[in-house]
């Protein structure tokens, strides 16, 4: 059985194919395809289901990011926000969640610690990741008669070739490292996590 990764060209989706593939489970990553739209999201996860056969997880790792204060930003922003970090895992779940298997499947999403309490900046961003965090919550529910199970984990800064270059001063060793985020997803995906779904877990490093 395959675990599908949204996002897996990025830094995190790397190190997340890295971990659950050196735990031996089997790893499709998706890469190009624009999972904001429905029908795109819908094409490549049937695809995959039928050349993989059963899935057995998926990890939206796949959204965006955009700094910018409200007063002096742009309203297209929270549109792109959202559409990068809550379509994207939406039309995701929905396309992937009729192939996964009854009593054994998990989803694990990415949100983001500032979802809690936004920080200056990060209106549009921390929004959409609420959304997201809504999101897990409500699908946890939907799916607990299957016992899918479906839960989030809320990094603060991880720590990213991308995010060094934007904050080069900053004290790098507080982040959370992509292995240390990708090691708590991996055990949500595995039956060790068999009793816990809607959650929403905090990865924040020493932030």
């Amino acid at each position: 059985m395959s675990i599908i990764v949204t996002g897996a060209s990025g830094a995190l989706g790397q190190e997340v194919c890295k971990v659950l593939l050196e735990n031996g489970q089997e790893v499709v990553p998706i890469r190009g395809v624009d999972l904001a739209d429905a029908d795109q999201a819908q094409k490549a996860i049937s695809e995959i289901a039928e050349s993989s056969g059963p899935i057995q997880g998926l990890v939206n790792v796949a959204g965006g990011f955009a700094w910018e204060t409200v007063m002096d930003g742009d309203i297209y922003t929270w549109d792109r926000m959202w559409a990068m970090n809550v379509h994207t895992a939406l039309n995701a779940c929905r396309s992937t969640i009729p192939f996964l298997e009854a009593g054994h499947g998990s989803i694990v999403n990415i949100g983001s610690a500032t979802a809690a309490r936004a920080e200056i900046g990060k209106g549009a961003y921390a929004a959409a990741k609420s959304g997201v965090a809504r999101l897990t919550e409500s699908l946890a529910e939907e799916l607990k008669s299957k016992a899918i199970r479906v839960n989030a984990v809320l990094p603060s800064i991880i720590d990213t070739p991308a995010n060094r270059k934007d904050m080069p001063d900053a004290d790098f060793d507080s982040w959370v490292t992509t292995r240390e985020l990708a090691n708590v997803i991996a055990f949500l995906l595995s039956d060790k996590a068999s009793g816990i779904t809607g959650a929403l877990i905090p990865v924040t490093g020493r932030v």
